[in-house]
């Protein structure tokens, strides 16, 4: 089936970089791009309209953690020093002996309600990301039962991810005091990298050949030289790309040098993981960063020189007064730049518009992190990082993979007059405006319509998941406080007045 799409906008694709067309046309066959240009003379079976709208293609979110989230409620505004802004040490790390029973990700097979919370966190994660857009994603390492259940959503509503179960050597726990403790067990980071290495070659090209396997060695600090170095091995052998957090926490970074003498960085470049399908998740803590006061600053040009790629998560990081050192020195130094929403929201128009800003500011330069790069960060950036060339471009021979989006801005005055369209969508725009989208060649939203969700019941599944989670946080925080005490409401609950 050959089908037309008639717009106002196109970002196209020519010589390796995205070009603009007004005016223009585009159109698939199957699940490939046939054509796009100003006009098209050849037959179609069907026509969309999207005169006055922008299609772009899919965006691809390169770090997400699948779940609802309600855990990172919990640090709004508030979390403990001794973590230096880290929010995954405020949420994931119960006291010995504890479990964080809250959060379904760390539910075990067989829990009461496990299955329940799992096929609801899958359902929420792809349906959310759908909505905004995104037609690929990268789970960034939760276990095997997450990546099960996110295989049947992503099945169903049919979008693109790259799974598999992650992997590490032990974890963090709390000890009787609440101070950061290392649980080491090399022998499990072995068998999960097993595991993971078998769920691949069982659902490598599932769901009609949109679902890919990934190895993800969960974090640099909790995974062995031996973990590492048998990744790395056996990513070449398979023809895998690889992901980690590495270069994104402050006692991360210490912590790698206390006990190698080298910086994450540094260390990922002796093992020979340092490479394009590389995605280290934020990459924002390297020894270049002036706030680490690390006399020696070679990590940027390590990364740079093997064009590494980072997941940059600018929403997420920023909440924790972090961001990326200098987008335009990244850049400048051949690193490849994708964008990522890691926690909430999953809306790649507002982590755009973010990463375009906080960009700005963080080179000193109005002319730095453009409308133009944060798209392609988006796009194409996400398609290096897993070693495709075929997406995050709209090009004859590219998966049809395309989001048609609405610069009216519905019922409001928000997009004003459009020039740009591109500009206008990273200074203005929101995931709302997502109109279509089309992952492989259908239809899998319209109108912001997904066949077979009612986002209503899955808000209200949510809030009452969330609320589950926030009540068991005295069963395994580490200083036993409960929802209140860990993140006090942002204004007093209860007050009296005097009378008049």
């Amino acid at each position: 089936m050959r089908t037309k799409i008639e717009a106002g906008w196109i970002v196209g694709h020519d010589k390796g970089r995205h070009t603009l067309l007004r005016d223009a046309v585009l159109v698939y066959e199957g699940n490939r791009i046939v054509y796009v240009g100003r006009a098209f003379e050849g037959d179609v079976d069907r026509t969309i309209d999207a005169k006055g709208k922008l299609v772009t293609p899919g965006f691809i979110d390169t770090h997400v953690h699948s779940g609802h989230r309600a855990s990172h409620r919990l640090i709004s505004d508030t979390g403990r020093p001794m973590y230096y802004g880290q929010p995954f040490l405020e949420i994931s790390v119960p006291k010995e002996g504890k479990t964080v029973s809250g959060d379904p990700r760390y539910l075990k097979h067989g829990d009461p309600g496990a299955e329940a919370a799992f096929a609801l966190n899958a359902t929420f994660t792809v349906a959310e990301l759908l909505r905004n857009g995104v037609t690929t994603f990268v789970e960034f390492g939760s276990q095997l039962k997450v990546q099960d259940a996110l295989l049947a959503e992503v099945t169903r509503l049919g979008t693109r991810a790259y799974l598999a179960p992650g992997f590490d050597c032990g974890r963090w726990v709390g000890d009787e005091q609440g101070r950061l403790k290392r649980i080491r067990d090399d022998q499990l980071g072995l068998d999960g990298l097993d595991v993971a290495v078998d769920w691949i070659a069982r659902n490598d090209g599932a769901a009609e050949g949109r679902v890919r396997g990934i190895l993800v060695p969960r974090e640099v600090e909790t995974a062995s030289l031996d973990l590492l170095r048998r990744t790395r091995e056996l990513a070449d052998e398979l023809g895998l790309p690889m992901a980690t957090h590495a270069a994104y926490s402050v006692i991360e970074f210490h912590e790698t040098v206390r006990e190698y003498m080298m910086t994450p960085i540094e260390l990922l470049d002796s093992l020979g993981m340092l490479r394009p399908t590389l995605n280290i998740g934020h990459g924002n803590f390297i020894s270049d960063n002036a706030n680490l006061n690390f006399a020696r600053k070679d990590d940027l040009r390590l990364m740079g020189d093997a064009g590494v790629s980072i997941s940059h998560c600018p929403i997420n990081i920023v909440r924790r007064s972090r961001t990326l050192d200098s987008w335009m020195r990244y850049r400048a130094a051949g690193v490849n730049i994708s964008i990522g929403s890691d926690t909430y929201p999953r809306d790649m128009i507002m982590n755009m518009r973010t990463a375009s800003y906080l960009g700005k500011i963080m080179s000193e330069t109005y002319l730095a992190a453009t409308a133009g790069e944060a798209l392609e960060a988006a796009t194409l950036g996400g398609a290096i990082s897993v070693g495709r060339d075929d997406l995050g471009r709209l090009a004859p021979g590219a998966v049809a993979d395309i989001v048609i989006i609405n610069l009216s801005g519905g019922n409001s005055l928000r997009y004003g007059p459009v020039r740009d369209p591109v500009k206008s969508l990273v200074e203005c725009g929101v995931g709302d405006d997502v109109e279509t989208v089309i992952v492989d060649g259908v239809i899998r939203m319209e109108n912001g319509i997904i066949p077979g969700i009612d986002f209503a019941e899955l808000n209200q599944r949510a809030q009452s998941a969330g609320e589950a989670v926030w009540d068991s946080l005295p069963e395994w925080d580490p200083l036993g406080r409960s929802a209140e005490q860990a993140c006090p409401w942002c204004y007093p609950s209860t007050f009296e007045c005097e009378p008049v």
